[in-house]
């Protein structure tokens, strides 16, 4: 363990379009931040090939541009961006009171406000063909990626809420979309599945589950296979879109903030602010609802302001 323990203002745990703003607002704000990466610098919009629908480019752009784009402004403004993953925290329960962080196993920092900017994971179905082709005609955001599919035919895997608004979604922009469900139900409300029933272009399969993703460097449709009977056809398909859920990146926080049932931060009315003084979250982390990069470059905003605001009220 390091014998030197570094004191800052505002620490920032966790890159992406959230993380990047709160620390764009916090270095203006003289808050002099320092943010950590995480193990995926950048966050999820490394993986997205183009990003069509953030404000400001008009010709589109890859995710990983952006990010090395928000990255650059925060640290013109001063930020200090290292790599590096949080592995520990002790944060206090009182107003004023100085938040303990371990980066790296070693590491010892001491914060006076943290913002948590660490994100969701999408999940996945784990195969080989799946993981290669993300980002290739493999997406976990239909409203992020969908309009690349104008007009053509896709797939939804999953068989919830989430797997019923994308297909939905999808439908108003693609010739045909097929939703795959790997049981004989589906678990969505009986609002969503009405609303699937009633939509001329989607079709659901039941006890289907895709056995390969086709296609070497983009998608070309999808090898499905009938749990019940063992049988498996090829489904001509551009576009795989898996809905079967987001694991919020809060492992480090169980039991010290409070979280709804599946893991994702709770933050007060409006703000940004956690149960915790001194303590706020932003980005996906704590939006389960829209998952967009405007929104979480919005609630990073909020934090750095949340953060600013309540330093101010200590003095």
């Amino acid at each position: 363990m390091s014998e030197t323990i570094e004191r800052i203002k505002c620490l920032i745990i966790g890159s992406g379009p959230a993380g990047y703003t709160a620390a764009i607002y916090a270095s203006r704000a003289e808050l002099k931040p320092v943010l950590y990466t995480g193990l995926e610098p950048g966050g999820q919009l490394t993986t997205t090939t183009e990003v069509d629908n953030f404000p400001g480019y008009p010709d589109g752009v890859d995710g990983p541009t952006m990010m090395v784009h928000l990255q650059n402004q925060a640290e013109r403004f001063g930020t200090d961006v290292r790599l590096g993953m949080v592995t520990a925290v002790t944060l206090s329960d009182e107003v004023g009171g100085i938040h303990k962080v371990i980066v790296d196993g070693s590491k010892q920092i001491e914060a006076e406000t943290i913002i948590i900017s660490t994100g969701a994971t999408a999940k996945y179905l784990g195969i080989e063909s799946e993981q290669r082709l993300i980002g290739g005609g493999v997406s976990a955001c239909a409203t992020c990626d969908g309009f690349f599919y104008r007009k053509q035919d896709v797939v939804v895997v999953g068989a919830g809420d989430t797997a019923a608004e994308e297909a939905t979604y999808l439908s108003n922009i693609c010739k045909t979309v097929t939703i795959l469900v790997r049981k004989d139900y589906m678990r969505a409300s009986k609002a969503m599945q009405k609303r699937v029933n009633n939509t001329k272009n989607l079709t659901v399969l039941f006890n289907t589950e895709i056995d390969e993703v086709l296609g070497e460097s983009v998608v070309e449709g999808v090898r499905v296979k009938n749990n019940k009977t063992g049988e498996k056809k090829v489904i001509d398909v551009t576009g795989v879109f898996i809905a079967i859920g987001h694991k919020p990146n809060t492992g480090l926080f169980n039991g010290v903030l409070d979280m709804d049932d599946v893991g994702y931060i709770i933050t007060k009315g409006k703000s940004t602010k956690t149960n915790l003084p001194g303590v706020f979250a932003c980005g996906d982390v704590q939006d389960k609802e829209y998952r967009q990069a405007v929104t979480a470059a919005g609630t990073g905003c909020m934090a750095a302001l949340d953060s600013e605001r309540y330093l101010g009220a200590l003095k």
